[in-house]
């Protein structure tokens, strides 16, 4: 599926839109209190165990990232491999109830604006000291996992070292290199990457990757929509973090006390409802498991979109389980098809914090330190909030930004593919190729997703994000 890009380019709208961004952020964007501030100046990290800053380590992150929060190096073992898994050591680095602790939790997670993050923590930290930059001494809880040939993992440790980056990679790059067959630290992240993507679908789990709506700043007041298919390198580096994250959530339940990802399988009403929308689509997915069904579909395919937008449905229902003593019966991560943590981006997660403490204690047969144990029975309320601020700021950008990608063409009729059916009102979900944008629109009676109708657009308010269509 190509990469499609909009422009804003009118000063007008420019002017307008930056107003408009900057009344989405305010209420999100709450400075840090002094007292956190200064304390993640002064913070220094716990004494590594071990020195492993002779491991060639290096990140791969998008362009630009100054927070960084895993490091990877990988290597043939025999007919196997070992991956050494790098996480910035941000448990190392906080103190539990002091003030940085304290706005951590107020804030939940990194937010993403058009203009920039809202961090979870301050920059001296997220971007400094606690970041995994390149040519820098940084703390870190190291994984070492083996695989056998076929990927699978025989064994794992989890370790507080010091390690030492070699390289800052980027995706587009990286990706360009493993292309080109050239000399790269992850020109074993194909392999690996694929192995493990066997060793999802055998588990019977599923990838949705469904194309997001990113808003990319590309100069002083311009803004693009960018909507673009990950690329492979991204899908195989995303396998090292999966990965982890299951040996994470083993090693909670074997210890009996944690936190887990979950997500409930669909019920067999979501799955027929899928079953029809594909088969409305011209797509029918009648055999096998749907990840095996997603993984198949063209990317070049303009249907593709209209079916993974309806594979949303499939994926819904993620949250949060703690427990302290008998694990629970709801352990699952139905689209990995295992137990699952988030264990792998702690400068910009809170809930990680918790569970690398919690897995390094059960690591090392220490005892999980009680403020673990104690923040536990908050957490899925913290992360909740935060992610539906994430979702709110998200959601808000987006719709202003295409309004003013709109705003200069009020009056004229695009051509749209339709995404998702008709509401009860008559207006359907339908992507407007260029410029790029999703929106509602009443279609002729009878239009099903995938079909091409033509909508005459009346109204784009910057300010508010509104759009207004009818039927052309």
């Amino acid at each position: 599926m190509p990469q499609r890009r909009s422009h804003i380019a009118e000063s007008a709208a420019q002017s307008a839109l930056a107003e408009a961004l900057a009344a989405v952020r305010a209420p999100f964007d709450i400075p840090f209190p002094p007292e956190a501030e200064a304390e993640a100046e002064r913070a220094t990290a716990i004494a590594p165990d071990v020195d492993l800053r002779d491991i060639p380590f290096a990140t791969l992150d998008p362009e630009g990232s100054r927070d960084l929060d895993q490091a990877f190096q990988l290597e043939r073992a025999g007919k196997g491999f070992t991956v050494r898994y790098a996480i910035a050591d941000v448990p190392g680095f906080v103190t539990p109830g002091g003030a940085l602790d304290a706005a951590a939790r107020a804030r939940g997670q990194t937010l993403y604006a058009a203009d920039g993050s809202i961090p979870l923590h301050p920059p001296v930290l997220s971007e400094g000291s606690a970041s995994l930059l390149p040519d820098q001494d940084r703390p870190a809880l190291v994984w070492t996992f083996a695989l056998d040939a076929e990927g699978v993992v025989t064994g794992s440790t989890l370790q507080r070292a010091l390690i030492r980056s070699r390289a800052q990679l980027d995706y587009v790059a990286a990706q360009r290199a493993l292309d080109r067959d050239e000399d790269s630290p992850a020109a074993l992240l194909p392999e690996i990457g694929r192995l493990r993507l066997e060793q999802e679908a055998a588990r019977g789990g599923a990838s949705l990757n469904l194309p997001d709506a990113e808003v990319v700043r590309t100069g002083a007041g311009r803004y693009d929509i960018e909507r673009r298919q990950p690329l492979p390198v991204e899908d195989w580096n995303a396998q090292l973090s999966l990965m982890t994250g299951m040996a994470a959530a083993q090693l909670m339940l074997d210890g009996g006390v944690g936190v887990l990802r979950t997500m409930p399988q669909p019920d067999e009403r979501t799955f027929e409802e899928f079953r029809t929308q594909t088969q409305a689509l011209g797509r029918a997915w009648t055999t096998g498991r749907y990840g095996e069904y997603l993984r198949g579909l063209d990317r070049a395919d303009p249907l593709t979109l209209p079916v993974l937008e309806a594979a949303s449905a499939l994926f819904r229902g993620a949250g949060y389980v703690v427990f302290d003593g008998t694990p629970p019966e709801e352990r699952m991560q139905a689209a990995i098809g295992a137990p699952y943590a988030h264990a792998t981006a702690p400068l910009r997660r809170l809930v990680d914090r918790w569970s690398l403490t919690i897995c390094l204690a059960l690591s090392q047969g220490d005892e999980v330190p009680e403020w673990a144990r104690e923040g536990l029975a908050e957490l899925p309320r913290l992360m909740q909030e935060s992610s539906s601020r994430a979702s709110q700021l998200n959601a808000q950008t987006v719709e202003c930004v295409e309004a003013a990608l709109l705003a200069p063409r009020v009056g004229e009729v695009f051509e749209a593919t339709v995404i998702r059916p008709a509401n009860g009102e008559g207006e359907a979900t339908v992507q407007i190729a260029e410029p790029a944008v999703t929106a509602r629109a009443p279609i002729p009676a009878g239009a099903t997703p995938g079909a091409v109708v033509r909508v005459r657009l009346d109204a784009a308010d910057i300010r508010t994000g509104a759009v207004a269509f009818s039927a052309a």
